[in-house]
């Protein structure tokens, strides 16, 4: 084969990849804005006033006959979506390895998971019950989905590659959620010059995000490619999977060791996201429009903040960037500890600090722990690395709480998160990542 032909061919090569890569790209453009518009901003508040709406005199509803505070009611939901997307995340992990249709899967758990966002436009009344259940299938969609949906990033991208297009999709998925947010907060703050009521503009909002995800899904499905394998088996081997791959990480205690470091710096980041706005209005006493506005400043710096750390990485390398995310992380919360009652500002500049290493450290340590995978492995160690993140995040919302409890000071409360990003930190510093790539079979890139 002459010079020519080998260049022609690599050439072709490349340009396949990344427009495998630019479809890629679009997953977390489509379903970020349900994490966003839905979850963080919309669905608990309203999802709390219908279970109100149905609770009997002593402000209790009765899902399959069980006592439930209507305050409770959406923070349960979401924790029964943890445990559903725990259970089927092995099944989805093996049945993508196994059988090379990556495809197939994400369609069907985004189609579901668009779906019953979509769905979500007909809760209203006391419809509470149908409001959990849409809840809980989307929220456990949206975490299989993000199995299979990285799983993909050691295939389309190669080592040296991978940090900026991980980045580049969370840079994706910030932007547009920041885009529809913006246009649900214009719906939302004036629903009396477009005719409808406050109800409505935000089943509206909750029904557009479901349409969002939805149709931007066509975008990866059209441009990323299934690989064949000749690996036998099926998905009801999810759960057996699940422990084979566990007793293999045993064999790349490396990988598992940074597992573990992400774990627990992560559980503090989800923690900080899911509090920060109780502790907005609970200590600091700020309003739902303040609120809100930051949310919105979160989204849009998480864009620039993605892509400024994706390019530090290049220079400095992705462990030590994760490292310096989690040193801003300590400082912005040591930050917020000191921050004055009824001064918006200050709750500003904390969300902006939160913003410009959100999306960064997220992104940075999903490719990083892309280099520790065992080809081949894709789907299953990231099922592990999915279920890390979710099936644990109980913990970090869990001293929050008990923390309050004790001290009656959400200001402790927020302080006592610092543990885990030096912790995180401490555990991530004492992983040797050049050698953990080795011994997972991978190429090591010059910068690490």
């Amino acid at each position: 084969m002459g010079t020519d032909t080998v260049r022609a061919q690599a050439g072709d090569e490349a340009a396949e990849r990344r427009r495998e890569q630019r479809g890629w790209y679009f997953y977390d453009w489509a379903c970020s804005v349900y994490s966003t518009s839905v979850l963080t901003v919309f669905l608990g508040p309203y999802l709390t006033s219908v279970a109100k709406s149905a609770a009997d005199a002593d402000g209790y509803v009765h899902p399959l006959g069980v006592p439930v505070r209507a305050g409770s009611f959406f923070a349960y939901c979401v924790s029964a979506s943890v445990v559903v997307a725990i259970a089927v995340m092995p099944l989805a992990g093996a049945a993508a390895d196994r059988t090379g249709r990556k495809k197939p899967l994400l369609a069907l758990c985004a189609y579901l998971g668009a779906s019953a966002t979509t769905g979500l436009f007909f809760l209203d009344g006391d419809r509470y019950l149908l409001g959990g259940l849409l809840l809980i299938v989307a929220n456990a969609s949206v975490a299989v989905s993000m199995v299979v949906y990285n799983s993909y990033l050691p295939l389309i991208a190669p080592p040296e590659e991978r940090d900026a297009v991980s980045s580049r999709g969370w840079a994706f998925g910030y932007a547009a959620g920041s885009l529809v947010l913006l246009a649900n907060l214009v719906l939302f703050t004036a629903h009396d010059s477009f005719g409808v009521s406050e109800s409505t503009a935000v089943r509206i909002c909750l029904a557009s995000a479901g349409l969002w995800w939805g149709a931007f899904t066509l975008i990866p499905l059209r441009r990323l490619r299934d690989r064949r394998t000749t690996s036998p088996g099926a998905a009801v081997h999810g759960w057996r999977q699940l422990a084979a791959t566990v007793r293999d990480m045993r064999r790349t205690p490396l990988t598992l060791a940074f597992l573990l470091a992400y774990l627990i710096y992560n559980d503090g980041i989800q923690t900080v996201i899911s509090q920060a706005s109780v502790y907005g209005s609970q200590e600091l006493g700020l309003g739902q429009s303040t609120l809100i506005t930051a949310v919105l400043l979160v989204q849009v710096l998480a864009v620039g903040g993605a892509l400024g750390m994706g390019r530090l990485a290049r220079t400095y390398g992705a462990k030590r960037t994760v490292l310096g995310s989690l040193v801003a992380w300590t400082a912005t919360l040591a930050a917020g500890y000191f921050l004055p009652a009824g001064a918006p500002g200050g709750f500003f500049a904390l969300a902006a600090c939160i913003g410009l290493v959100l999306g960064g450290s997220q992104a940075l340590s999903r490719s990083l722990f892309s280099h520790l995978v065992p080809p081949g492995k894709e789907a299953e160690y990231f099922s592990a690395y999915e279920m890390s993140d979710r099936g644990m995040s109980w913990l970090g919302p869990l001293l929050f709480g008990i923390t309050y409890q004790l001290t009656g000071s959400y200001r402790d409360a927020i302080i006592s998160l610092v543990a885990f990003f030096v912790l995180g930190f401490a555990l991530l510093a004492r992983v040797p990542v050049r050698e953990a790539v080795r011994d997972a079979g991978n190429p090591v890139p010059e910068r690490i």
